[in-house]
């Protein structure tokens, strides 16, 4: 075909497609004009509130909520804080694209935002119990922030100025702790090491006296010694705490601490230091961990902190504690606050991906179930439902839990030291292994929006997972919890003496029963279910170490080899300890002339002939929801086949009976919108072209 010709049939194509165009145009049916998609927000999908939202936020934080707000409106203030603006709305949050080095940059300057607002003032210094709450209710929307934010400040205080104030003396209070408020003196933590982390009896690091200088000398003897993950000794940190074998005239003492300056005022490293960055991490990227060797590394004799033991001038050791293994527990009884914290950090951001997720849900449509109907809310769908719903009931119960925590922590007497060490280790595995199932969940029901890093969700999970393994891995610490239950166990059986303690003198009475109508909203049912399990699971493991041990195996060994059975005691005291904890806050609540109840009225529950209040709703969810997924309840026949069929059928039903309250419970939350992710809001506007272009 010629090139005229090919040019000839291109024009008849075009003449006769613009006539069925304008034919089209004439008869506009072939072609509809459908309106566009329109933001309905929450409180559209929502019903009316069925409590009183300020007072049940109160229940959760718990304490200091002036101060919280006081924070919250500090950084509200300043553009260190505010990520992005979308019309009237702020936002606030760190921007986890910036690289590592400004990340880290930028955390030291909203550390001086805060010193020269007269934040950290007490935090150290003060030594009354509403001290440390404020200071924790500032640490915990801190971490609402920023998590590296929340992390250094907590190495500087918690680690380093905890370190000083628990294990040291008067001499170490009057020289650190107000430095260290003021930030004059930037401290670090040095325990962890490449060869040890949560056995910290086998670090390798040593040090020795020198009698003729009066001196401590510390050395790293090989590579496996380095400490290793230290926040703040990469770049900032001017002093550390340093965990080490003490090896006094030939003999090993066991693992002491030594304050040892790193880094000159003037930044540079000191000598008898060598240290190294981590380099970039898959989270906490504003936080510069490092690795630090020592080379002969001289320290005055009054660096060792010396609460538990001492070395006088001619070198001699002294200790009120001969046992060692009494002495090392003496030792580490104080550095609990890591696990405190991050067990309570852990539930408020799963609060965050919650908020952020049940909004969206109130908001998104997806799919019509029939033509010409509206697209399904997506929290309407059942199954949407049954993915979010149930982790907002476990986080209402781990909140509750949290604030006891804290209320024994900061209010500890030395005949508390077992049961804070017992909860925080089960909390801080329970709260944080919650908190990144949470956070996946909420990710997911976001759809492609969960992936933004502006929306949070997706970005939180890097963030936070360092909190399974740091402060002690999760199994392990749920071994040492069964580990002390065992102990507990095996003394009152020697002694012949009731259990006391820990919460388990229900043991001392007859083993609850079971009836086969029994109804999973009962709390005497519900009771009697966790106690069931924590109780033959604890005689289980009792037999099964004896058993062993007969056989030849060593306590130790037998004790490893039950490692199943102990970790499944571990969840099943931390869950009973946990609904005790939600049971106390409703029966605080019980009707009476002086007190203004929480609930405007009991919400009504249509399939039993009873009413509940909606914490007995979120209760019931909780316990139900824990039965359907831990398989313990079948394997060891606490339920029968048909019960646990029943209870799972509950947990849809429940569901269902909550959905009209998440905005609600949700608000009740108290987490400030600016710290929500653009999707829990207007996510049509904030997409927008115009926005873009304001952009650039």
């Amino acid at each position: 075909m010629e090139a005229g010709q090919v040019s000839s049939a291109a024009t008849r194509r075009a003449l006769v497609l613009t006539g069925h165009l304008k034919e089209i145009d004439k008869g506009s049916s072939l072609v509809v004009r459908q309106p566009c998609l329109e933001y309905s927000p929450p409180e559209l999908n929502s019903g009316e509130p069925a409590f009183d939202i300020e007072l049940m936020q109160g229940l959760l934080d718990g304490h200091d909520a002036q101060t919280r707000t006081f924070i919250f409106n500090l950084m509200s203030e300043s553009d260190l804080f505010v990520s992005r603006r979308v019309g009237r709305r702020v936002f606030l949050g760190a921007d986890y694209n910036q690289p590592m080095e400004v990340q880290r940059e930028l955390t030291m300057k909203r550390i001086q935002y805060f010193l020269d607002r007269g934040v950290f003032r007490g935090w150290l210094t003060d030594d009354r119990p509403q001290s440390a709450l404020r200071m924790a209710a500032m640490f915990e929307y801190i971490g609402l922030f920023d998590h590296s934010l929340a992390i250094k400040l907590g190495v500087h205080f918690h680690l380093w100025g905890g370190s000083v104030k628990y294990l040291g003396s008067k001499r170490h209070h009057d020289k650190w702790l107000l430095p260290t408020e003021e930030f004059s003196v930037i401290g670090c933590f040095a325990m962890t090491e490449l060869g040890h982390g949560s056995n910290v009896r086998g670090i390798e690091t040593i040090t020795v006296y020198d009698p003729s200088t009066k001196e401590f000398v510390i050395n790293t003897p090989c590579e496996s010694a380095q400490k290793y993950w230290i926040g703040g000794a990469a770049m900032h940190a001017t002093h550390t705490v340093v965990f080490s074998q003490l090896h006094m005239n030939g003999k090993n003492e066991g693992v002491h601490a030594f304050i040892a300056e790193i880094r000159s005022p003037d930044g540079r490293i000191c000598p008898g230091v060598r240290i190294a960055d981590c380099g970039h991490k898959i989270g906490l990227n504003g936080v510069d961990n490092g690795r630090i060797w020592f080379d002969n590394k001289r320290v005055p004799r009054e660096n060792l902190l010396n609460s538990v033991a001492d070395v006088t001038p001619d070198g001699r050791y002294v200790s009120n504690i001969t046992d060692a293994d009494q002495r090392f527990g003496a030792f580490m009884a104080p550095l609990t606050s890591g696990r405190v914290t991050i067990a309570v950090s852990a539930v408020y951001q799963s609060k965050v991906g919650l908020a952020t997720a049940l909004r969206y849900a109130l908001s998104r449509r997806a799919f019509a179930l029939s033509p010409n109907e509206p697209e399904v809310l997506l929290l309407d769908y059942p199954s949407h439902q049954h993915r979010l719903i149930p982790l907002l009931a476990k986080s209402y119960a781990m909140s509750f839990a949290a604030c006891d925590l804290k209320r024994i922590y900061y209010n500890r007497k030395p005949e508390h030291a077992k049961i804070i060490h017992v909860l925080s280790s089960g909390y801080k595995a329970m709260f944080s292994w919650h908190n990144l199932k949470t956070l996946q969940e909420c990710r997911e029901a976001c759809g492609g929006q969960g992936l933004k890093s502006e929306n949070k969700v997706g970005q939180l999970k890097a963030e936070y997972d360092v909190q399974l393994t740091f402060e002690g891995d999760n199994n392990v610490l749920m071994q040492q919890v069964s580990k002390a239950l065992l102990g507990d166990f095996f003394t009152s059986q020697k002694k012949q003496q009731p259990m006391k303690g820990l919460g388990l003198e229900h043991m001392n009475g007859p083993p609850p029963t079971i009836g086969t109508n029994a109804n999973v909203r009962d709390v005497t049912f519900q009771l009697a279910l966790f106690r069931l399990r924590e109780r033959d699971l604890l005689v289980k493991l009792a037999q099964q170490v004896r058993e062993l041990v007969s056989k030849g195996s060593t306590m130790a060994n037998a004790t490893l080899a039950s490692y199943q059975l102990a970790e499944d005691l571990g969840r099943a005291f931390s869950e009973r300890s946990v609904l005790e904890s939600i049971l106390s806050v409703e029966n605080s609540l019980a009707p009476s002339p002086e007190k203004v109840p929480v609930f405007s009225e009991p919400c009504e529950i249509t399939s039993h002939p009873f009413k509940q209040t909606i914490l007995g709703l979120l209760r019931s969810l909780f316990v139900a929801t824990t039965v359907d997924e831990d398989p313990v309840f079948l394997r060891h026949a606490y339920l029968s086949p048909d019960q646990a069929l029943s209870i799972q059928k509950e947990v849809a039903s429940l569901c269902r009976e909550i959905r009209p309250f998440i905005l609600s419970l949700v608000d009740a939350f108290g987490i400030p919108a600016p710290f929500l992710g653009p999707i829990a809001f207007d996510w049509i506007a904030a997409n927008s072209w115009d926005l873009e272009e304001a952009r650039s």
